[in-house]
Parts: C-alpha cells; sequence; structure tokens
C-alpha cells in the first residue's frame, strides 16, 4: 500500500484514500499514517457497507482512533461509526453513506442526518437504476450547505463522478489501479485526469456527451475532450448510458445537468428525432438524427452521419454532379437501422439504387419502400450483385473482432466495400474485401467526419482533423497492443477563429 501510494503521489494524486479493509488483520496503522507520502483519507470499510473488513467491531475502531489520534488528514465514517468517535486534532471528518442497490428517495434527509454528525465533509454514494437517479444526486450536490461528495455507482452513474466538480464537490474517487475499481462505475485516475480533464471542470464548465446502450466502448469522449483542450474550451464531453425506457426523462433533464450538445448513437438513433423540437428536411426524411444541440429555445437535431458518409462515398465515385454519381449503381445495405438510413438516403439523393438487407426483413422492406429500393432476405445477401457493399450493423465491431456480416468469399474484384465501423478500423469484413482486391472504405474516415461536424455544431470550430486522426488510431492501437506509441510525436494544433 505504501509503495501504491507513492507511485499515485508521483503520478500526481494530491489526496489518496487507504482503504486498509483491504489489507489483512495487524495492520500497522502508525507505520502507515508515518510513512505516507501526501495526505490521505483513512478508511476501514466493513462488508455491510460494501467494504472487505471481517474483523471485529472493536479492533475496527481502535483502527480509525489510531489513526485520528496519529494525526491523519482525514478519516471516512459511517453514520452510526461517526457517532461512536469524536472529533481529536486535526483530522477532518467524512461522514458517509453508501447503498450499493438503489438510490433511495430521501436523498435529502440522508444528507442532513450525515451534516448533523459534526461532518466536515459529506459523502453519499448510491447504486443509480434509471438516469434521473444522477440528476436526483447533482440536486443534492447544488442544494448542500456543507462540503459535500456526492455521486451514483455503476455505468449509468458514471457520469456523475465527473459533474460533482460542476455542481460544487470538492474532489471525486477513481481507481489508481484500473483492475482494482472499487466500487462499479468508478473511472481510473489516468482517464479522470487525463481524458476527462477533471481539474480543468468548474461551474462554468459546459457539458456535452454521447447517449447509447452500451456506451463504455466509444471513443467520441476521448476525441471531443482532446479537442477542447487543444482549443482552449472550458467544457467536457461525457458517456452517457441511457437504456431505452429512460430516454425521455433523460431528455427531460437535459437543461438542468447543463447539457449543450449530444452525439446519438445505438440504439437512440431513430428515437430522439421523435424528442427534438426542430429538425431539417434532409434529417426527417432520414428519419434518424446522431447529433442534438440544447438551447433555451429548441432542441435542434442533426445528421452527421449522412454527410460524412456522403464524403467518403463520393471521393470514391467522384463526379461533376454529386445528385447523378451514383445513376446506374446498386449498392447493398447491411442493416436498417440509423446508419442504413442516412447512407441509403443519401445514395438514393445520388441516384443510385438501394438494395436493403438486415436480419428483420420486415425492417428491411420498411427502409427499403422508403427509398424506393428494394429488401432481400439476410440468408440471401451474397446473392445480390451489387456495385457497393455497405456494412450498417455493429457485427465485428471491438471486442467481437472475429465476426463479419459478409461471407469474404463472395467479394468480387474491384468491387466497393465501406464498412461503417472505426473499431477496429481492419474489421474482418475490411480484411477479406482488402484480400479481394476490392476498393475499401474503413469507419475511421466517417467517424472522424461525422465528429468533426458534430464538433463544429457544438462549439462553432473547426477542428484540426490531423489531432482527432491521430488520437483516434493511438488509442485503438494502445487498446489492442497496449503499446502507447510514445515515440510518435502528435500534430501540432493550431486554434482556428470561430466559426458559426
Amino acid at each position: 500500500m505504501l509503495a501504491e501510494h507513492q507511485n499515485m503521489v508521483a503520478a500526481g494524486a494530491k489526496l489518496c484514500e487507504l482503504r486498509v479493509d483491504y489489507v489483512p488483520r495487524n495492520l500497522n496503522v502508525r507505520r502507515l499514517i508515518k510513512e505516507r507520502p501526501g495526505p490521505v483519507i483513512f478508511t476501514c470499510r466493513r462488508e455491510k457497507d460494501g467494504g472487505r473488513y471481517k474483523g471485529t467491531e472493536k479492533e475496527r475502531l481502535l483502527s480509525l482512533r489510531t489513526a485520528i489520534a496519529e494525526g491523519v488528514e482525514y478519516v471516512d465514517l459511517e453514520e452510526d461509526t461517526a457517532r461512536e468517535i469524536p472529533r481529536y486534532g486535526k483530522t477532518k471528518r467524512i461522514v458517509s453513506y453508501h447503498n450499493f442497490r438503489e438510490t433511495p428517495d430521501d436523498l435529502d434527509e440522508i444528507h442532513k442526518r450525515l451534516a448533523n454528525c459534526d461532518a466536515d465533509i459529506v459523502k453519499i454514494a448510491t447504486m443509480a437504476q434509471t438516469t434521473s437517479d444522477n440528476v436526483r444526486m447533482m440536486r443534492v450536490l447544488k442544494k448542500a450547505t456543507i462540503p459535500t461528495v456526492a455521486f451514483c455507482m455503476g455505468e449509468i452513474g458514471t457520469p456523475t463522478r465527473l459533474l460533482g466538480a460542476k455542481f460544487g464537490s470538492p474532489f471525486t474517487y477513481a481507481t489508481f489501479n484500473p483492475e482494482r475499481t472499487m466500487a462499479p462505475g468508478q473511472l481510473s485516475f489516468h482517464d479522470t485526469l487525463h481524458k476527462y480533464h477533471y481539474e480543468r471542470i468548474n461551474s462554468q464548465t459546459l457539458v456535452y456527451g454521447v447517449i447509447a446502450d452500451p456506451v463504455a466502448h466509444s471513443y467520441s469522449p476521448l476525441i471531443h475532450n482532446t479537442l477542447f483542450q487543444k482549443l482552449g474550451i472550458n467544457a467536457v464531453y461525457l458517456p452517457f448510458r441511457v437504456p431505452h425506457a429512460d430516454l425521455e426523462s433523460f431528455f427531460a433533464d437535459c437543461t438542468e445537468l447543463g447539457i449543450r450538445g449530444l452525439s446519438v448513437t445505438i440504439p437512440h438513433k431513430e428515437e430522439v428525432l421523435k424528442l427534438a423540437v426542430s429538425a431539417s428536411d434532409v434529417v426527417r426524411e432520414i428519419g434518424a438524427a446522431n447529433t442534438l444541440t440544447f438551447t433555451k429555445a429548441e432542441t435542434k437535431a442533426y445528421n452527421t452521419d449522412y454527410r460524412a458518409a456522403m464524403d467518403c462515398i463520393e471521393k470514391a465515385f467522384p463526379h461533376e454532379d454529386k445528385y447523378t454519381s451514383m445513376l446506374g449503381r446498386r449498392v447493398l445495405l447491411l442493416g436498417a437501422g440509423g446508419v442504413a438510413r442516412a447512407i441509403g438516403y443519401g445514395i438514393k439523393r445520388r441516384s443510385g439504387d438501394v438494395v436493403v438487407c438486415a436480419r428483420s426483413l420486415a425492417k428491411a422492406e420498411e427502409l427499403a419502400a422508403k427509398l424506393g429500393g428494394r429488401a432481400v432476405a439476410w440468408e440471401l445477401r451474397h446473392s445480390a450483385r451489387c456495385d457497393m457493399i455497405v456494412n450498417c450493423t455493429p457485427v465485428g465491431m471491438h471486442p467481437n473482432v472475429d465476426e463479419t456480416p459478409f461471407d469474404g468469399r463472395y467479394f468480387k474484384e474491384g468491387q466497393f466495400v465501406f464498412d461503417t465501423i472505426y473499431n477496429p478500423e481492419q474489421t474482418l469484413f475490411v480484411k477479406q474485401a482488402r484480400q479481394s482486391r476490392c476498393n475499401v472504405i474503413t469507419g475511421v474516415d466517417m467517424f472522424i467526419g461525422q465528429a468533426a461536424l458534430q464538433f463544429r455544431y457544438f462549439t462553432g470550430h473547426t477542428p484540426p482533423i490531423d489531432v482527432m486522426r491521430y488520437t483516434l488510431k493511438r488509442a485503438m492501437s494502445a487498446a489492442r497492443f497496449d503499446d502507447d506509441d510514445q515515440n510518435t510525436p502528435p500534430p501540432s494544433a493550431t486554434p482556428t477563429p470561430s466559426e458559426n
């Protein structure tokens, strides 16, 4: 514990929690406190409170009292423990409540009880069951009259660990070793500091994010937060896991959370359009949106998938008149979701012939009818004659990298193959297409293109594409090979003028 504490301080941690309930019996509290390299919170959590301590309550209380007597900076005490142990010396008291099952209705009452236990800091950590739990927890922070650390646990609750800095929390909890998380949904110290730039978040910070279910795999937070830092914009971009049942209530809570814009991905691209106040005719025609902006006047929907995908296709099929660039060409769309809608609409506008193939024949037929094309059953996808195949499904996405939506034996030399998946860039679908000497478009170009357009809608700034591409590829490489590629210098980024 002492050795890891040294590493944490060297890495920049300003306050470290010593979870002594993870240490076997006969803990030498005096040595631990005496040799600490920086300020600490001394915590000995019982099993009933979500900890690991298995000794007697008498021994646990003795450890806490000893730490206080030795002058530890902070001690964490549960409500009943705080009533047992009085204040002594300069040690500050964190009086805490943990609920690993739910976020109870009486958060205000719980906060009041903890504050009345001679608390210097109140800590409340509960399990988020719905996105509304996050909003209720942030309300506790905003109303608190004494320093309070309040957040929700679990993947749904992860954003509150960062949003707390905007609403008044003096600090947050992160794990130094990603393999040893103390609570569900806890972020790593590295990501908290370097991906989300926690120390830069304040009451004026603008909030953006991505909504999906699941959402942990998304690289969008890394890309957008890197851009915010490069361009000196006081904003943070967070991952919001929003189950389908919570979508409408999450929308209602966006203003209270200070959210200014959202990226939207699976499975919400079609549903969010019904909740937006304003959308262009193009977006309404597509029937799906992947970008939302929030102002006091309205919620506006955009589809940057459409524009980014068309940029990729126009490079593949250059033509003086883009609206006839696909004339006489047939495109097979694999999938019938939001991305397929956007790309199919673009192909139709460029006079192409669309064939839709999805696991649900009914959905394929519905989209094909809307695009003036035709549908084929999933089992017959290899028999469809086409000039281009576009994968709009998540098949082959990390971590399922050994899967493909199309048997490589049926690719034809010279055929155009477009995979909208960006992680990994070289999917099995793409690899087999290259082996068959097809013309390949990867999902990285589309992802970077749509993210750049989103960033412009969010901020009015044109982002540096080279920084986006470098950041994405470096992160994916590190994830696959655990190689940080430290020898490759990042491209320079110069802030660009604001564009309306």
